[in-house]
């Protein structure tokens, strides 16, 4: 197994909840789509979207800061060119965990999450990779 196939699957074990920015109300977009069926196999979705007020049944935050609860993992879908910025809102949150998706890598996102802490993962699927690893969604905590 590989270190990023080790950090896809700490991230998909660990985190019950996904705080996707760029989530979209389009079903033909991969925004709507992937949160979609995280939703559908356990995963409550946090959506961020600045032009939405609710997604896949759950209200829409503007930016990962204006999230009134602790953020974990913060999923993008947002171009490559946003993530550093991304990052950071991640980082200021207490976020411990920043996914970029299929076709979104910065090597800037990654310097600043790896900086902080994080653990950072790129390029990658979150169906994709739930899929080949065959990974659940943890039970959430009661506290």
């Amino acid at each position: 197994m590989s270190r990023t196939d080790e950090i896809v699957e700490q991230i998909l074990t660990t985190y019950d909840t996904i705080t996707v920015v760029g989530a979209s109300a389009d079903p033909a977009k991969a925004a709507h789509d992937v949160p979609r069926y995280m939703q559908d196999h356990g995963w409550r979705i946090i959506p961020v979207n600045p032009k939405a007020d609710e997604l896949l049944g759950e209200k829409v935050y503007r930016t990962v800061g204006d999230i009134p609860e602790q953020v974990g993992l913060v999923d993008v879908f947002r171009p490559s060119g946003a993530t550093p910025d991304i990052a950071r809102q991640a980082v200021a949150a207490g976020a411990s965990a920043l996914w970029l998706q299929l076709g979104i890598a910065s090597a800037e996102a990654r310097e600043i999450a790896e900086s902080a802490g994080l653990l950072y993962v790129e390029d990658r699927c979150l169906i994709i990779e739930q899929r080949r690893l065959g990974l659940r969604a943890p039970v959430p905590n009661q506290e």
